[in-house]
């Protein structure tokens, strides 16, 4: 069994129920057990401003599934939830779900990096993901707690 750490994110409809909904969806995978979810926070867009503030969340899975079949399955929740892919980088969506780390494992192919590029430029994913696992080591990019510091966090809001 893998530690999985996948952000959650929707900013289009009611995003506190997608995100439970997608929460509940992530547990219910095979070979997969959900150990852990952050709170929900607010979070400014990124990347294209002009649209509505997101919902982000992290969850904490155990799972035995391949990082590609756990891809797979991410984007088999989203596309049950409405999300289509061609919606465009960064804007708008219902709901979307980022397969950030897995522990000891190192992806980089046409369909999957591993960990995520980008995890350290983003608060909406470093405040929950460090609400979870603030000692994380990130390969290649550093600790989460360390990470967390050095982004601009401002705008962000952890809802009860």
């Amino acid at each position: 069994m893998m530690r999985a750490y996948v952000a959650l994110g929707s900013n289009l409809g009611d995003s506190r129920q997608q995100l439970t909904d997608a929460m509940h969806a992530l547990a219910r995978l095979p070979h997969t057990r959900l150990l852990a979810h952050s709170h929900l926070y607010r979070t400014p867009p990124w990347g294209v401003h002009d649209q509505p503030d997101f919902l982000n969340a992290v969850v904490t899975l155990e799972t035995s599934l391949s990082p590609h079949d756990l891809l797979d399955a991410l984007l088999k929740i989203e596309r049950a939830a409405g999300r289509e892919r061609d919606d465009g980088r960064w804007g708008p969506r219902i709901l979307d779900l980022d397969l950030l780390h897995i522990t000891g494992i190192t992806v980089n192919d046409e369909r999957l990096t591993l960990p995520h590029p980008h995890i350290a430029e983003r608060a909406f994913v470093l405040l929950p993901l460090h609400e979870l696992a603030s000692d994380l080591e990130i390969p290649g990019q550093g600790r989460v707690a360390d990470l967390l510091r050095a982004v601009d966090t401002q705008g962000c809001e952890l809802l009860a």
